[in-house]
């Protein structure tokens, strides 16, 4: 997360809880999970988010099956307030703020052998073939939390421009995952670690520009989180840290060196994270890709496309492996993600 200068940040538990919606017509209140089982290789991710003001939440929920498979649903169902995380399926409990959670989802998932499919995602929608997942995850936490509310120095709210938002407050945690993976009666049995967000205000996906987001959870001790966050005419800020034994060591600078295919999907990098204590430095392969976009038209008729990928990943680190998360977010100008654009020029 950027914050302003001259901001600072209010972190607080009750911000786990749902909020009172601002005005603002582009008011999102979301939750993200991911968690890897490294023993099974199984990897999921889910994302539930709140649009009060359009009257609807986005679900989102992806399992990588052993066998190479993706289970993946999307969904805009109907929502009547903000005063929970609850539809479609998936529903989120806070069980103790900071501490622990439960998140769950009942319903049909897409069965796809290449979710690079999701590039042409109505049709893989119509023509892929679908099962019923249930799955549970019991989250606690493994790292203190990172993040709050941008707030004014005296703690006044800040005053945002909802055009150019992306959040008013976003949270961040390293966490450990026990829990079952059921897809169409088989069940499977699910032991391991992740990360969690909270987001919260206004938000345009457009507004984020691009970012190369990588967060992996090693075990209780040792996890890494980087948000490198491109800016228009600015050299990308560089936010988070590293997580050791309870404590977590900001990062003050970060190089990543990234090979990508023909259709400037990731692949594999490099990265090198700098703290009050040296460098330190990891390795990535993406394992399975899920392509996803946001499209957005304004009321000029203009529209704004982003493109996600999201890729289970195998990090190594200081003799040690474990499946974590890259995701790799861009603006599209003129038909190229912005972050490649000067690549490829």
């Amino acid at each position: 997360m950027i914050v302003p200068e001259g901001m600072t940040l209010r972190l607080d538990a009750r911000d786990e809880f749902q909020h009172q919606p601002e005005a603002a017509s582009n008011y999102n209140e979301s939750m993200y999970f991911d968690m890897f089982d490294n023993k099974k290789g199984i990897g999921a991710w889910l994302r539930i988010g709140n649009r009060p003001h359009e009257g609807h939440a986005e679900t989102t929920v992806c399992i990588h099956l052993p066998d190479g498979r993706v289970a993946f649903w999307f969904n805009r169902p109907s929502i009547a307030s903000n005063d929970r995380l609850d539809a479609g399926g998936l529903k989120v409990e806070i069980i103790e703020p900071f501490h622990h959670l439960v998140v769950s989802y009942d319903g049909p998932l897409l069965l796809l052998d290449d979710p690079m499919a999701l590039l042409d995602a109505r049709t893989a929608f119509k023509q892929s073939p679908r099962g019923q997942g249930r799955i549970q995850f019991d989250l606690t936490a493994a790292s203190p939390m990172h993040g709050g509310e941008i707030v004014n120095p005296d703690g006044t709210a800040w005053a945002l421009d909802p055009a150019t938002s992306s959040y008013r407050g976003h949270t961040e945690q390293h966490v450990a995952v026990t829990g079952t993976v059921e897809l169409d009666g088989e069940v499977l049995d699910f032991d391991g670690f992740g990360f969690r967000d909270k987001s919260w205000g206004p938000r345009h996906w457009g507004n984020l520009y691009w970012h190369k987001w990588t967060p992996v959870t090693f075990d209780r001790d040792f996890g890494v989180l980087l948000a490198l966050m491109g800016r228009p005419g600015q050299p990308p800020a560089v936010v988070g840290h590293i997580h050791r034994h309870g404590v977590l060591l900001p990062l003050k600078d970060a190089r990543l060196e990234v090979d990508y295919d023909a259709d400037g999907i990731q692949r594999k990098f490099n990265l090198d994270l700098l703290t009050e204590n040296g460098w330190t430095h990891l390795t990535g392969e993406a394992l399975s890709n899920v392509p996803l976009q946001h499209r957005r038209t304004d009321d000029s008729g203009h529209e704004t496309r982003v493109r996600i990928v999201k890729a289970m990943t195998r990090f190594t680190c200081e003799g040690r492996s474990a499946l974590g998360m890259s995701e790799f977010l861009d603006l599209i100008e003129d038909g190229c993600p912005v972050s490649l654009a000067s690549v490829n020029s």
